[in-house]
């Protein structure tokens, strides 16, 4: 296949040395006409569709009056809306590897953030689809290490961002061009001589500002247009299974400016902060991309605006995906699952980025709209059992009629939904291993309702009831009244974790820990006593 043309990248239009680009160039090309399997399937297309660092309060579905989510709104009316879907370590390579075993972090082995394993796994989700008769595309954010490892995927086109890790961008000093993803080769393809970090934020950074370049030229336009060009020209005889991975809301907040404007003097969410918090008030850093501190209401809600801005440019994107879809007649020959790696503090509890135990961080969005072979009941559904993004890989493979191998530790929406929840999980894991600072180190538990968190560092335990305190103002821990619910969660924690060893549990107790275990055995290539450095 001629790459280029492939990546809509061969028209005389696309290589036109220009910085704007016409109306008529950012337009898809017309589709070629409808698909060949419409209305015949047996088996659901399956498209996934993902964001990266969006919290679950962000999606208007979810009941955010602020920020617009048409589109996502759409397919929560039309499919089923996941209450309490959760990421088990809160950080973009362990989400990612959960999503791709669909195994738990003690059965993937990463318990922090680091490189994704160069090993391959005995299952992997795109080697599995591919087994199960699938066409598997990524398109967009992987996070794979290196960025070129398919991981079992036919095709890859990939925005990492890599020349935020790989390029020497110090003003004076040349630049050294180390692997590049896709999305920076066309930029660079389109603007020659530019830098696509230009709007001045860093990875991390708290501060928001609009993006300086034409908005087609952002990463989320590129991402969704590479998506509707795929989906145009598919004609293949297999059911894809593609994987639309946007490397947005996550900072840098650098929405297009008419979409900053749209949300910079409106009225948004203030941050909620608990008593518990206030050790989080001092700046952890004068830096910008720092990990907790109280910052003014302006700068908070300017952060917001920016980050409301960018969700809502994803959702345009998505937009014109199921526009596409509608166009071909594909719609309801496709499964679309959405959902996100973790969330984003924004503030709240004077904490920043992501990696807690908490809401902002460990709650996300999950999405699920059947297609119409799959007959899973009427549209609008709501499920409140606790899922977790290791039970996407099991639900893809159902949807495929495939045999899910008993490796994996996920279990498959579609029956939780055929099953009305009889026989689910109680509760779900989470857990994060040293980041920013040696206190951030932590194991927890929620069942939606009731959050434990053990805090490994010191011992120090929290309590939340989230049906009274859905932002976990209130710390619950240390008050007699919930004594014995404390009690009841700390032995389920006990027991979760005996089977890790006495690291872990030790004469029937939760053992401090104040090293960092960045891996654990079942890690491909897991060397005990050698130990990895984190990074974030």
């Amino acid at each position: 296949m001629n790459r280029r043309k492939f990546l809509g990248l061969g028209s005389a239009a696309m290589l036109q040395p220009t910085n704007r680009l016409s109306e008529a160039q950012a337009k898809p090309s017309a589709p070629i006409g409808p698909a060949r399997r419409s209305g015949t399937q047996t088996r659901p297309n399956i498209l996934m569709l993902m964001a990266d660092q969006l919290r679950v309060d962000c999606v208007a579905a979810y009941g955010n009056k602020a920020i617009r989510t048409p589109h996502l709104d759409r397919i929560a009316r039309e499919g089923i809306r996941f209450q309490n879907a959760y990421t088990s370590v809160p950080s973009c390579t362990p989400a990612r590897t959960a999503l791709m075993t669909g195994l738990s972090p003690w059965g993937h082995g990463m318990l922090g953030m680091i490189n994704m394993a160069t090993k391959p796994y005995p299952v992997e989700k795109a080697s599995a689809m591919a087994k199960a008769g699938y066409y598997a595309t990524t398109i967009g954010k992987n996070h794979y290490f290196p960025i070129t490892n398919p991981h079992g995927y036919h095709h890859m086109i990939t925005d990492e961002h890599c020349s935020y890790w790989f390029h020497n961008r110090k003003q004076g000093q040349p630049q050294s061009y180390e692997p590049r993803c896709d999305y920076e080769s066309w930029f660079w393809s389109q603007m020659p001589d530019a830098d696509p970090h230009a709007t001045g934020l860093g990875w991390n950074d708290q501060p928001a500002k609009p993006f300086v370049y034409p908005e087609e030229m952002h990463a989320t336009h590129w991402t969704g247009t590479t998506a509707v060009k795929f989906l145009e020209q598919y004609q293949r005889e297999d059911p894809f299974f593609l994987k639309v991975s946007f490397i947005r809301p996550h900072s840098p907040y650098d929405p297009p400016q008419r979409l900053f404007d749209s949300y910079a003097n409106k009225d948004l969410p203030e941050a909620q902060i608990g008593a518990w918090a206030t050790k989080y008030a001092p700046r952890s850093s004068d830096r910008d991309d720092l990990w907790h501190g109280k910052l003014s209401p302006e700068e908070i809600h300017r952060s917001r605006a920016g980050y409301y801005a960018n969700v809502t440019f994803l959702d345009e994107q998505i937009g014109k995906i199921i526009d596409v879809l509608e166009q071909r007649n594909m719609l309801d020959d496709t499964m679309i699952v959405f959902f996100s790696d973790h969330g984003d503090m924004l503030g709240d509890h004077n904490l920043w980025r992501k990696t807690y135990a908490y809401e902002q961080s460990a709650h996300i969005p999950m999405l699920l709209r059947p297609a119409r072979v799959q007959q899973l009941g009427p549209a609008g559904q709501t499920f409140d059992q606790p899922v977790e993004i290791r039970d996407l890989l099991p639900t893809f493979l159902d949807a495929a009629g495939a045999e899910t191998p008993s490796s994996i530790e996920g279990k498959s929406l579609l029956h939780l939904i055929k099953t009305k929840g009889q026989g689910w999980r109680e509760w779900i894991d989470l857990e994060h291993n040293v980041c920013y600072g040696v206190t951030n180190h932590w194991n927890a538990l929620t069942d939606g309702r009731w959050k434990y968190i053990f805090h490994a560092y010191n011992g120090e335990e929290q309590l939340f009831d989230r049906k009274e305190d859905p932002h976990e103002l209130i710390d619950l821990a240390s008050d007699s009244k919930y004594a014995a619910e404390l009690q009841t969660w700390r032995q389920r924690m006990v027991d979760h974790l005996s089977i890790r060893g006495p690291l872990w549990v030790e004469n029937g107790k939760l053992k401090i820990r104040q090293e960092s275990q960045f891996t654990g055995p079942n890690f491909p290539g897991y060397v005990p006593e050698k130990e990895i450095s984190g990074w974030i």
